[in-house]
């Protein structure tokens, strides 16, 4: 079996001796990092509103937590200021990740994506400094990106040209984080997702990923749509790497922002090929192609230099590997 991703930053993280805050603690990555934290010996506050996360995905955390009572969770919504400092309150790291979190639903309603991760957002840093939070890491996105001409995508020299709501809201946050960071002393780091994957993703949404929704329709021998020709690209990165970065973004001693990727590039098709292969070899399906989306992204590949020196990441999950433990799950 791998070696776990954030093994051995357990003696380091258990020394700590801090409340850790997981905000969308019911969402996907949210609940992996609560599991992964309580498995630690942490105590954990997960924060969720349960409009989009799901209170089988706390589950995990609760039975990593045992009877000891080291799990608490607040259900309530980051657009209310009183919920954040309640939830802030004896916290040392804050892992924000409640957002909506779709380019698709942006694009639709980009009031509610403004109104979540823009005032929601705002609250959380002003509860985060007001509470005297030593750490506030967040997730951020690729999407701030855009369609950048120059590959791989470096945080420091890339031209940012954000193409939907979702994108700018990302970028707006960042702009926050800074500002906080040099203004109060916050120490904010912010990570830069790139097609987060793993399992407890929900296929069943319209907006869901692209991997969970090929790996249901594939195993229940229904079509599958590519929106566009298929070359798209994009740097797909397991769950327990975006682990290992959030863990190692607690450690630093200076604010900034990460790609946490593979750093690899595989193209829609060549996604297709491997999940076929890994979840109906014998499947003759093709994909159905479909027109392409408003606001989605041609290219992406991140360079994840910066992640190696300010956090000492290293992605111990490629693709495949990621595929394959998520096979073993089902």
């Amino acid at each position: 079996m791998k070696k776990s991703s954030y093994e051995y930053l357990a003696p380091r993280t258990a020394a700590m001796g801090q409340r850790w805050l997981v905000t969308g603690a019911a969402g996907f990555i949210g609940s992996h990092l609560a599991e992964a934290l309580l498995s630690l010996g942490q105590d954990v506050v997960g924060l969720d509103n349960l409009s989009s996360g799901f209170a089988r995905n706390l589950e995990a955390a609760e039975r990593a937590a045992d009877p000891q009572g080291r799990f608490h969770f607040l259900c309530g919504d980051i657009r209310d200021k009183e919920v954040c400092r309640a939830a802030c309150e004896g916290v040392g790291v804050v892992l924000h990740h409640a957002a909506l979190v779709s380019v698709s639903v942006s694009v639709i309603d980009p009031a509610a994506a403004h109104a979540v991760n823009v005032d929601g957002f705002f609250n959380m840093l002003e509860a985060a400094r007001e509470s005297g939070v030593r750490r506030f890491v967040y997730a951020s996105s690729s999407a701030v990106y855009g369609d950048a001409a120059v590959l791989p995508l470096r945080e420091e020299d890339a031209i940012l040209s954000v193409l939907s709501p979702y994108a700018a809201t990302k970028k707006i946050n960042e702009l926050y984080a800074d500002a906080w960071g040099k203004i109060y002393g916050l120490n904010c780091v912010g990570l830069r997702y790139f097609n987060v994957f793993g399992p407890r993703q929900d296929p069943e949404s319209p907006y869901s990923a692209v991997i969970p929704r090929w790996t249901d329709a594939l195993s229940r021998g229904l079509p599958v749509s590519i929106y566009g020709d298929g070359k798209q690209t994009r740097d797909f990165c397991y769950v327990k790497n975006v682990v290992q970065a959030n863990l190692l973004a607690a450690f630093i001693e200076t604010g900034g922002v990460c790609n946490v990727a593979c750093g690899r590039e595989t193209t829609l098709i060549e996604l297709f090929e491997t999940l076929k292969q890994t979840v109906a070899p014998a499947s003759n399906c093709r994909p159905v192609h479909e027109s392409p989306r408003p606001g989605d992204i041609t290219r992406s590949f991140a360079s994840i230099d910066r992640a190696r020196l300010l956090l000492g990441y290293k992605p111990l999950y490629s693709l495949e590997e990621g595929l394959a433990e998520m096979g073993e799950e089902r």
